[in-house]
């Protein structure tokens, strides 16, 4: 098992624990305004923030709007069985347990280093119907049943690349197939100018799904810098006025392209498949500074 350092306010507050896993060098910060709050980064790439104290908390703008569609993907209050392809740490699980009592998750993350430090330094709500799968993450899809989910969240990085395998058409057909009828599926993509691998995995979601929508920072959108944006998928009409309105109205708003003008911002871009697939690109240097 690798060992674990810590630094930082010791008894003036918590310390950063520090931890070599699988994917590289694990921090885990304290938040300076909540004292229980935690960033997850991986070789210096934030990964995911939670606040063990309040889980319905999103502060990252990806993670919010991941919560925003948990939050749109059935009536409010109804238990979900969701499957988050990517475990960080486990901040959206945390957030759909909170919001949805006595949902059933399944949460699929290879870096079984990473899920052992997340688990004894940012333990569970034991209560919680969590099961966490340390495998690949297309392997551990594969293994749940067809119909079972009514949300797959799909945010794996190796780094800070999206491994090629999670982008293709065979993958999303998988996750089609474990979705329910009137489902959701949501991936959480990083790219920047000149946006050829966003474009393209919108034109590879349209092969399988009836239904998109994109939600990213306007200067990502536009192409001018490196960033996050979220890919929303389903076999019926997605709530995109409500979505508009929730991306909108957070601290660092976003935009929804849906219909016409996603279909423009693709530009016909070819879809992706096993045979050609690639990571995601690089982040310029500079881009989580």
């Amino acid at each position: 098992m690798a060992k674990s350092r810590r630094r930082g306010r010791g008894a003036a507050g918590p310390e950063t624990v520090t931890q070599p896993v699988d994917g590289g060098l694990a921090e885990l910060v304290p938040d300076r305004e909540y004292s229980r709050a935690w960033t997850l980064l991986i070789d210096g790439a934030p990964q995911s923030h939670v606040d063990l104290a309040a889980p319905d908390r999103l502060t990252f703008s990806y993670q919010r709007r991941l919560g925003h569609f948990a939050d749109l993907v059935a009536p409010g209050g109804r238990p979900l069985h969701v499957v988050h392809l990517g475990g960080g740490a486990f901040t959206l699980a945390r957030y759909v347990a909170a919001t949805r009592p006595r949902s059933t998750q399944q949460i699929v993350e290879l870096d079984a280093q990473l899920v052992q430090l997340v688990r004894r330094e940012l333990p569970l709500d034991p209560g919680a119907r969590i099961r966490v799968r340390s495998t690949d993450a297309r392997a551990g899809l594969a293994k749940v049943p067809d119909d079972w989910a009514d949300l797959v969240i799909t945010d794996v990085f190796d780094g800070a690349r999206t491994p090629a395998h999670l982008t293709s058409a065979e993958f999303l057909a998988d996750v089609r197939r474990v979705l329910k009828a009137g489902g959701g599926y949501a991936a959480n993509l990083a790219d920047g100018p000149p946006l050829a691998h966003l474009r393209s995995q919108i034109a590879t979601a349209a092969t399988v799904f009836p239904e998109l929508a994109l939600a990213a920072d306007p200067a990502v959108l536009r192409g001018r810098r490196f960033g996050n944006a979220v890919l929303l998928a389903s076999d019926r009409e997605l709530p995109v006025a409500e979505l508009t309105r929730r991306v909108a109205s957070d601290p660092h708003p976003g935009r929804v392209e849906h219909g016409r003008s996603l279909t423009d911002f693709t530009g016909g871009a070819a879809p992706v498949t096993d045979a050609n697939a690639k990571p995601s690109p690089v982040p310029p240097a500079g881009s989580f500074d």
